[in-house]
Formats: structure tokens, sequence, C-alpha cells
């Protein structure tokens, strides 16, 4: 979310005269207003936290999640992972990793001062990446640590997440699909697309060769990417019920395809039976 100091407010305040949803962050007790997002700035939050929530050694993440260390300071970062519980008000401490988002008309001051607020509460890694311009990861560590990352090159953040993350999968979501995918995968205890094949070479040869390799792979295949797509839904889609997750397991590979690319458009379970139902 962008932000700049409002200035005009008196100050100073502390963490409960900030409501949730309220506009603001506090800075040592100072408000400082938290602004919309731009088109480009969300739908690229919707990538990041995609990637990162999906990973196998992350039990929670969130978008905007409110973080205080202490009376005085209340800081927001676009993602946070790790340290998100799903309960009410304010979260005490820090992420162990946040994920912050610039654009045009970023406050660099304020970007400066909510990193080094971040790493001081606690935060592990936070990662600024850069849409506006040459796209690139700014990485900032708690021990001093920092580099820039560009797209070609992975990240690591040891401790918080599994597998690496392209730089790209931050932004893009053709690519935060596909990590999203290996993630899911190895949720489910495969390590990858050809784990699930062979899997399902070895079930359909055990339940008659007359079904031959070719249709084993065909089962494989739908099978593994039912389940990927079963449980992307259960995650994007609110209220999604057993009957949605059934009809998603009988689609064919070519509609599971389609369905986990418009998965992160169609946001509630009646866009998604509309979906299912205008298919052949």
């Amino acid at each position: 979310m962008s932000s700049r100091p409002l200035h005009r407010a008196p100050g100073p305040f502390s963490v409960h005269q900030i409501r949730d949803g309220d506009p603001y962050e506090l800075a040592d007790g100072h408000p400082v207003e938290c602004l919309p997002s731009g088109g480009r700035h969300a739908r690229a939050n919707v990538s990041g936290g995609l990637t990162l929530e999906t990973d196998p050694e992350v039990d929670a993440a969130g978008f905007d999640a409110g973080f205080t260390p202490d009376e005085r300071n209340l800081r927001a970062p676009d993602i946070a992972v790790g340290n998100v519980p799903d309960a009410p008000g304010w979260v005490s401490g820090a992420p162990p990793l946040a994920v912050e988002y610039a654009d045009i008309g970023q406050d660099e001051a304020g970007l400066r001062d909510k990193v080094a607020a971040l790493l001081a509460a606690g935060t592990r890694y936070v990662w600024v990446v850069r849409l506006a311009g040459p796209r690139r990861v700014e990485v900032h560590e708690r021990d001093g640590g920092r580099f820039v990352a560009t797209p070609g090159q992975e990240l690591r953040a040891p401790g918080v997440l599994r597998n690496p993350v392209p730089v790209e999968a931050l932004y893009d979501a053709d690519a935060a699909h596909r990590v999203a995918l290996r993630n899911l995968l190895q949720r489910q205890g495969y390590e990858d697309l050809e784990a699930v094949l062979r899997k399902g070479w070895e079930r359909g040869l055990r339940e008659g060769a007359q079904r031959g390799l070719r249709e084993g792979h065909e089962k494989g295949l739908q099978e593994g990417q039912a389940a990927m797509a079963v449980r992307l839904a259960r995650r994007l889609i609110t209220g999604l019920g057993e009957g949605e997750a059934a009809r998603i397991r009988e689609l064919p590979t070519p509609r599971l395809e389609a369905l986990v690319d418009v998965l992160p458009d169609l946001g509630d379970v009646e866009a998604l039976r509309a979906w299912l139902a205008a298919g052949p």
C-alpha cells in the first residue's frame, strides 16, 4: 500500500487509538496515511501473495496486516509471511518476511523508515518489489545484508520459505501460477508434476495393463491438476463447498488448465459456479 506522512494530524497516538480499517500506520506515535493502490500494484500483490502463501513451510500469510511491536508503532506491510494469526486485532511483534511494492509516486523516505522499523521489530527479510522502471527486488536482511535481485534470479528466505522464489513470481501472474503449482503439489506430497505423472502411471498399470501407458499418463496428469486446482480454489474462492470441489475434479485437463488461469479473477463461489456452468 502506498503511504505518506499525515502532517496535519495531531499526535502522538497509541496503537489502541487506531481501529481496524483506519487508513493509518504509526511511526513512533505519529500517523502515516496509507493510500489505495493502483491497478498494477494491486495485481502484483495477488501474484506475490499466491507465490508466498503456498510455500510448503508457510502456515499463514496476509495482506496489509497491522503489526505492533510496541504502543507507539504500527506497521502494515503489503504482504506478511508468518505470524498472521486467525484472530481479530493488531498482531504483536513482526512478520518473519515482509514484502513491500513500490510504484510511481512512492514516498521513498517513508519507505526507508518502514523497512528500518520492520527490521528493528524482528522481521528477518524485507523484499521491496520495484514496479516502476526496470523490475527488481531490493532485499534487506536483519543481519545487515542488502542486495538487488533482477528478473531471472531467485530469492531465498531460509527458515521462512522452503523453496526459492523467482523474482518474476512476485509480480507476474503466469510465473506465480507455476510456482504455486509446484508448491501445492509439494504440500500434497509430490515433489513436482513429474512425480504426479509417475504415480499416475503406476496406478494405471496396477488397475490393468489394458488401459496402457497413455491412459495412465493422462489419468495422472488430470488427477494432479485437479488436486492442485481444488486446493487453489479453496484458498481463493470464499464459500467453496464440496459440490464445487467435486465438479472441479471431474473437469478434463484443458478445462482444469483454463480454470487455474482464471481463479484469481473469479472472487466468489457464485462466479465459480457460473464459470463451471458455462463450459462444455
